[in-house]
């Protein structure tokens, strides 16, 4: 049910169970959680694509119907596994909104560098209203994407919001029909496929916050001193 495609140096990873609107089991986050490890360690990995089977939904969240026990799934540590593991990676990370991101499917989305979302593409998470709690790493990167008062309209007052309002607030990048999807990917990838490990991984470090004056050296000494102890250290 996850999907895993590589063409040189951009790996293209499809949540593929669109009858069930690509909602997530335990048993595909932890390929993803897979993939994304193997990704890590992946040198010759420029871009890494995520999008979703279908042309409504790119994830539901947690397949709450297959559980046996809701909040075993939704408590489960592997889902901030895959999304710190995704947001760690040092490449370009592109999420191809084929459709709609719900529930605990933002992870997937807000873990990646860019979101790029279909025409009528809707955006909601509906916790309050389940009974759960969003995983801790999704209101985090929320915050740091769109601000504590966007991020409250979304968890605390349930709004669904279109594409046109996620791009002025800036939780998607573009809206691009599903036609041009595939140009767009490439476009964006471009720069990314061409570019020496050390100079990716360095610019991906450097726009972290909170980033330490070591690691901060470290990023210089694997690009202009082609220091590999330096690039394996900001690779992590």
């Amino acid at each position: 049910m996850i999907d895993l495609t590589k063409d040189q140096g951009r790996w293209t990873v499809t949540l593929n169970r669109p009858d069930k609107a690509n909602a997530l089991t335990v048993d595909m986050l932890e390929q993803l959680d897979a993939i994304f490890a193997a990704a890590q360690a992946a040198h010759d990995l420029r871009v890494l694509v995520v999008t979703g089977a279908g042309d409504r939904v790119f994830c539901a969240g947690a397949d709450l119907g297959q559980a046996k026990d809701a909040t075993g799934i939704t408590t489960n540590p592997i889902w901030e596994s895959v999304s710190n593991r995704l947001a760690a990676l040092p490449c370009l990370t592109i999420a191809a909104l084929n459709g709609t991101l719900a529930g605990g499917g933002f992870g997937v989305g807000l873990a990646c560098d860019l979101r790029l979302a279909v025409p009528g593409a809707k955006f909601f998470y509906p916790v309050l209203k389940n009974g759960f709690l969003p995983q801790p790493s999704d209101v985090k990167r929320l915050n740091a994407l769109i601000g504590p008062a966007r991020t409250r309209l979304i968890l605390l007052a349930g709004q669904k919001l279109g594409t046109a309002e996620a791009l002025s607030i800036g939780l998607i990048d573009r809206i691009v029909d599903a036609l041009d999807m595939p140009q767009m990917i490439d476009q964006l990838s471009a720069a990314a496929l061409t570019a020496r490990e050390p100079v990716l991984a360095a610019i991906k470090k450097l726009g972290q916050s909170h980033l330490s004056d070591d690691l901060r050296q470290d990023c210089y000494r694997a690009v202009y001193q082609d220091d590999s102890d330096a690039l394996l250290r900001i690779r992590r």
